[in-house]
């Protein structure tokens, strides 16, 4: 509920502020603004605020933290009206339409703050009604720059509004940054937990998740004699058809049935030889599974810690914009990309493990720009570095992700090879190929090395998503 006009008029009266200098000019959210004012009687953070339903002005005791990225309005007040005095502040009649005069080196300036729920704004304007710029710019009722602003002034109001009960002991300022701060905007801290709350349970939701699937996958790499055994069963029964995921087969090394997973695209042999690869491969994975078991457990530590400082500080200027912050990001995001997505100093790689994978990733989740290396001669992963606009692709990058390509690759047991690398643009499907098949063209050479340890340290200093 915003203030009525009688309610503004007892919150004015409350405050000292003719003669304030305003020393600071704080926009916490697109729809709010804050005054820092000083007199040698006191300082006061005024807020102004046209967020729809909870239009107000008021003192504020809330602490309020610097926007992470300047905005356009704030930028503005601090060049026109920072280190400028507040001549007077008044209430024009009842219409909810504050006018502040401040003056600067000579000149003055004027900025309203019109507080109509739906139909709000804060307006800066010359000394003879000229729009310097408003909040919210509105070209159907001419409130852009250059325009000159004349405030509405109607009839009396029809209704007779009351100034809303309040505490003893208290002034109405402090009650009304309470009420709004607790129960009454999009500050309320009631909504704010929850949402809060929400959103921590499922990103904790998802790290355990993402932790049990690599658990297992751990537990299966600890075993690599049973990896091949499985590949025995399955070859011992290739006369039977591919059924789906899996199936249950005559277990002749332990004398019972045993369910084996399958691959349904691929044959009964070509299961096998998957089984056969990867147990040559264990070794290997078990240590890069276990330190990405270890990056995740890292991860959901800091959340938590992350989490309990939020509720802990109970600020909802700083819970509001972490999570605006996060809405952004997952909009973003858009679909989430298969295979494994590492994310390390501002840059994205995108790494498909399958045919399937490397196919969906080429189709539907990089651009002409994003850069493309694929071990040569030999099958196995696409990797994808996301392009940044106006940066070229570091070189130490390249290599990293040339590392990627060949890690995950049938030319990982040798060590070493050359990667493909090329703009996404310039890879041509092979019509009627195998799903994924690509053709480069104006590639270029890497050559690279596996080093393990840098491998782990990837996987340890970059957020590493799995689907």
């Amino acid at each position: 509920m915003s203030l009525n006009w009688k309610e503004i008029d007892f919150v004015l009266s409350e405050l000292d502020l003719v003669g304030a200098q305003v020393q600071r000019i704080i926009q916490p959210s697109w729809d709010t603004i804050i005054l820092s004012c000083y007199k040698p009687s006191g300082a006061v953070e005024l807020l102004l605020c046209a967020a729809h339903g909870a239009c107000r002005i008021h003192a504020t005791n809330i602490k309020i933290s610097k926007a992470e990225k300047p905005q356009r309005f704030m930028e503005l007040l601090r060049a026109r009206i920072k280190n400028s005095r507040i001549t007077s502040i008044e209430q024009l009649g009842s219409e909810r339409i504050i006018k502040i005069s401040l003056g600067r080196a000579g000149s003055d300036t004027f900025l309203y703050a019109r507080l109509w729920s739906g139909a709000a704004n804060l307006i800066l304007t010359e000394n003879d009604g000229t729009i310097i710029d408003v909040l919210s710019r509105k070209p159907g009722k001419a409130e852009l720059s250059g325009e000159i602003y004349l405030p509405v002034f109607g009839p009396e109001p029809a209704k007779n509004y009351n100034i809303r009960e309040y505490p003893a002991g208290i002034s109405f300022n402090e009650f009304i940054d309470s009420f709004y701060r607790d129960q009454g905007s999009a500050l309320s801290m009631d909504k704010l937990s929850e949402k809060l709350g929400k959103y921590f349970s499922i990103k904790e939701s998802g790290l355990d998740d993402r932790i049990a699937k690599l658990g297992n996958r751990a537990d299966e790499y600890s075993d690599p004699e049973r990896l091949r055994e499985l590949g025995d069963i399955l070859m011992a029964n290739q006369g039977c058809a591919t059924p789906g995921s899996g199936i249950e087969l005559e277990d002749f090394y332990r004398a019972k049935k045993v369910f084996v997973k399958l691959d349904s695209s691929k044959s009964i042999v070509e299961n096998a030889q998957s089984y056969y690869d990867r147990a040559k491969q264990a070794k290997g994975r078990l240590a890069e599974t276990l330190a990405e078991i270890k990056h995740l457990k890292a991860q959901k530590e800091a959340l938590k810690k992350q989490k309990e400082k939020l509720f802990a500080d109970g600020n909802p200027w700083e819970i509001r914009a972490f999570l605006e912050k996060n809405e952004k990001e997952k909009a973003g995001q858009g679909k989430t990309s298969p295979g494994l997505k590492f994310t390390h100093n501002g840059w994205t790689m995108l790494v498909g493990r399958s045919a399937a994978e490397n196919d969906e990733l080429l189709r539907h989740h990089v651009k002409g720009n994003d850069l493309w290396l694929h071990a040569r001669d030999y099958a196995g992963s696409y990797v994808f570095i996301k392009a940044v606009p106006k940066k070229s692709f570091p070189l130490e990058l390249m290599l990293d992700a040339g590392m990627l390509a060949l890690y995950y690759s049938k030319g990982r047991t040798k060590g070493f090879g050359d990667v493909y690398c090329t703009l996404s643009k310039q890879l041509k499907r092979v019509k009627g190929g195998p799903k994924g098949l690509v053709i480069p063209a104006q590639e270029k050479n890497l050559r690279v090395k596996i080093d393990e340890a840098k491998i782990r340290q990837l996987f340890r200093n970059s957020h590493i998503e799995e689907d």
